[in-house]
């Protein structure tokens, strides 16, 4: 395979649900993430759920980042896509931390083609 990228799920739970559902405690927390994991931001979009829960994307030179929380169970996914540079394990330990997730799971997957 001819490697182009890395791709990390992850699943996180056991995390305060007030920081779950604070749209700018999620933006900060990205922001982090991404120079941590030496990515170049494009954009960002942070979206506020009613009754609860935050959905936010970061568009990157390197892919992206894109995190979905459920406060309510204190749990939230994310994906992250790094192509050519960056340290995307780096990156999803960083928002970990900053979302103080008790346990996380985690899947990479190479991306590339033959």
């Amino acid at each position: 395979m001819n490697k182009v990228g890395t791709h990390l799920v992850v699943d996180a739970w056991e995390a305060p649900s007030e920081f779950l559902n604070d749209p700018e405690r999620i933006r900060r927390a990205l922001v982090e993430a991404i120079a941590a994991g030496e990515a170049t931001l494009i954009d960002m979009c942070v979206h506020q759920f009613s009754p609860h829960g935050v959905t936010a994307t970061a568009t990157l030179a390197e892919s992206h980042i894109a995190i979905h929380t459920w406060p309510e169970y204190g749990y939230f996914a994310a994906d992250l896509f790094f192509c050519g540079q960056g340290q995307p394990k780096v990156a999803i330990e960083v928002l970990k931390n900053a979302l103080q997730a008790q346990k996380v799971t985690m899947q990479e997957i190479d991306r590339g083609f033959p």
